[in-house]
């Protein structure tokens, strides 16, 4: 491996551990809105169901390019 493919291997790596910690984050957020609105119609489930699905999703693609 040369020089240029092992920095772009690590700026990669970097980037990738810097999006799974903003996404967890999210995740963690959205979590914490489940329990805090009270009585939360299934119109705001539904948007915090999506968020949290597509996060995950990235995730795991994300997982998937390791």
């Amino acid at each position: 491996m040369g020089a240029d493919e092992k920095n772009d291997a690590e700026a990669l790596h970097k980037l990738r551990h810097d999006i799974k910690n903003q996404l967890s984050n999210i995740i963690l957020a959205l979590e914490q809105l489940r329990y805090e609105i009270p009585n939360p119609s299934t119109d705001v489930l539904f948007y915090i169901d999506t968020i949290t699905i597509s996060s995950n999703r990235i995730n795991s693609l994300l997982k998937d390019t390791e």
